[in-house]
């Protein structure tokens, strides 16, 4: 027994066999964080086994470059390496359980600051998350307490850990290889990270990342004035003509939005303990004079809220990969506030935030907002601060004063944010009894959502006193989920039924609704998405959009094609979804085996879609496009600053700037 355990720490001592014993530890805990940490989807034998092997080549990679070193400093670039590895995983273990996505280079260029979302990184991690880091405590005391003892002068020769890094180069060939078996195109025609990582492993996903970003940030430069024409005539086949019974029915009114944080569909009418959660906004949608839409769906990606906004004033998708708001702040835009601004509106936005959050106060001078009303308008006391800014009900309160200052017809809109994961809320302040899935953030759900509710309620009554309400087109929308896939358990007893990716999907849908005064509205199941809002809002305005470069559609023209794309590719019609590659009826939800030519070319379209999109944000074409009749926007004139309240500008740039989980 003792000469067998001579004989394995003589091993372990030597530089080679702790570099054996680091990848493997490594591996190992990497395919565990697989399995329990993250939704990978396998679905056959080949997938498993590619989740299984997938970690070894990197980290055959990267800790072989320590074996360069010689002696006891191998052994601890080895742990370092193993230590900035399990990090990179770790990291992506948090973000996904809320976002249900991986971290990409632009997300960690957004990550400024990270201290208004302490609360949520907290509810995200577990003590066992600690678990992860054994083997790094474990071969720090090999070393620490001379269980192993390497030889100072020991060294490997170079062309033996060229050989190394050669195979762990071959290792990951040979992964691809297999990968594009299973599935083909895997790195040339993907929108979904999930594939990336499932095949190739997540440290080689950071490095495709990385390496997309580069090239992503190339692209502007690489852009001409050519370019601007493919999406031209893609935007112009694909236009939906305004319906003649509603086209200019709202002209001359103000545009008041009303951003729901976090919320989804379900809760228009859902009952809690045999109270209605949100009985304030069951009722505006069901308004006779409110357009309801019962099947549309949030398209956001990594950016989340902005997003939505980027849609919201574009009709443009976020990106692939992090926040374009962040990395495209300064880009030529068509946005809303503009167009509008040119026929004589005013613009505002009101946000109980600072104003470099999501880099507003640069972007929002591209849109062409005359006004952002950001925290520091608002009296930020402790007791009505949550973690992302003002909570609602005296956010609501305090914009009052400020709305009177606006010229009329205005173009405004409202950002909530209590109701935020992961959901905080006092027993004074809670109004219902949370639900009893027995997951914390799910059951506080349905309380913020009540608070949001009754914050709405508060501010429409001030909207009818006031003289607004019957002057104004009040839009009310859902910016993204408020629960993610890995809350499945309590959410299928929410629903009441299994939640799987197919009911996943459709539980992203999120509220549309826009209540026009004077005009009948009605429910409607027309299929649409954020993408489509700002198309709808101009026809009814009196606005034709045939010239702009919108990829979305009128909801209410009788051409809109009802296709919802999806930022990772999939998408849902009336008829069929595809879901993580999955074709499904869309309204059985039974799989369908066989792709007809129509799927194939709804899938193709979606893609050219999302590709155009990129094309225009990426190589910021539009500065290559001006519409006849539009002036293109002139940043300088914009000034955001707080006349009226001195903040230092060291607070701000500690306190403004974040990476918003929303």
């Amino acid at each position: 027994m003792n000469e067998w355990k001579g004989k394995v720490l003589s091993f372990l001592s030597k530089n080679y066999g702790f570099f054996i014993l680091a990848v493997i530890l490594f591996w190992l805990k990497t395919y565990i964080a697989y399995q329990t940490e993250f939704n990978l989807g396998i679905e056959n034998a080949m997938q498993q086994f590619l989740l299984l092997i997938n970690p070894l080549s990197s980290a055959v990679f990267f800790m072989g470059l320590a074996l360069f070193a010689k002696g006891r400093r191998s052994f601890v670039w080895i742990i370092i390496i193993d230590l900035l590895l399990t990090i990179v995983l770790f990291a992506n273990m948090v973000y996904y359980r809320f976002f249900s996505d991986f971290i990409t280079l632009p997300n960690i260029k957004e990550a400024s600051s990270l201290g208004e979302q302490s609360g949520s990184i907290g509810a995200l991690m577990n003590w066992t998350d600690a678990l992860y880091f054994l083997d790094i405590i474990f071969l720090i005391g090999l070393l620490v307490f001379r269980v192993v003892k390497p030889n100072k002068e020991a060294r490997i020769r170079a062309r033996k850990t060229v050989g190394v890094l050669v195979l762990g180069v071959a290792m990951f060939f040979a992964n691809l290889g297999l990968a594009e078996i299973d599935r083909p195109e895997l790195l040339t025609r993907t929108f979904d990270r999930t594939y990336i990582v499932k095949y190739l492993g997540m440290t080689n996903f950071q490095l495709y990342d990385a390496v997309k970003s580069t090239q992503n940030s190339t692209q502007r430069a690489l852009a001409d004035s050519s370019d601007v024409n493919e999406v031209l005539n893609y935007t112009k086949s694909n236009y939906a003509a305004p319906n003649p019974e509603y086209f200019g029915k709202a002209k001359g009114k103000n545009v008041i939005y009303i951003h729901l944080e976090s919320f989804q569909q379900f809760l228009i009418g859902y009952k809690l303990h045999g109270e209605e959660v949100t009985p304030f906004i069951n009722s505006f949608f069901k308004d006779k004079n409110t357009f309801s839409f019962t099947n549309f769906y949030h398209q956001t990606g990594q950016g989340k809220t902005s997003d939505a906004e980027m849609m919201l004033e574009n009709s443009l998708f976020g990106l692939p990969q992090g926040s374009a708001f962040s990395t495209k702040g300064k880009n030529t835009y068509q946005s809303a506030p503009a167009i509008l601004g040119q026929q004589g509106y005013d613009s505002a936005v009101f946000h109980g935030n600072y104003k470099s959050f999501w880099n507003r106060d640069e972007i929002y001078k591209q849109f062409g907002y005359n006004h952002f009303f950001d925290a520091s308008y608002y009296d930020m006391n402790e007791k009505d601060v949550s973690n992302y800014g003002l909570k609602d009900k005296p956010f609501f309160q305090e914009s009052e004063k400020y709305i009177e200052t606006l010229k009329q017809p205005f173009y405004a809109k409202f950002i909530t944010l209590t109701n935020h994961f992961p959901y905080p809320i006092s027993e004074d302040e809670a109004t219902i009894k949370p639900a009893e899935t027995g997951d914390a953030s799910v059951d506080s759900y349905f309380q913020t959502a009540r608070y949001l509710d009754e914050s709405v309620k508060s501010f429409v009554q001030y909207l009818k006193d006031s003289g607004l309400y019957e002057n104004s087109v009040i839009v009310m929308y859902g910016d993204h989920y408020g629960i993610s896939d890995n809350h499945a358990q309590a959410m299928s007893k929410v629903l009441g039924t299994d939640y799987d990716a197919y009911q996943n999907a459709q539980a992203q849908r999120v509220p549309f609704m826009v209540r026009v005064p004077g005009v009948e509205g009605g429910v409607k199941d027309t299929y649409g998405g954020e993408i489509d809002i700002l198309p709808t809002l101009l026809h009814l305005l009196g606005t034709d959009t045939k010239n702009y470069v919108q990829l979305g559609n009128d909801l209410l023209s009788k051409d809109a094609k009802q296709v919802v794309p999806f930022r990772n590719g999939d998408f849902i019609t009336p008829a069929y979804s595809m879901i993580g590659g999955k074709f499904y009826n869309q309204k059985t939800g039974e799989e369908i085996t066989t792709e007809t030519d129509a799927m194939k070319a709804t899938k193709d379209n979606v893609a050219k879609e999302l590709e155009l999109s990129d094309e225009v944000l990426q190589g910021d074409l539009l500065r290559f496009y001006t519409p006849e009749g539009f002036k293109k926007t002139d940043p300088s004139k914009y000034n955001y600053n707080n006349k009226n309240k001195t903040t230092s500008t060291d607070k701000e740039s500690t306190d403004e700037t974040s990476t918003e989980t929303k």
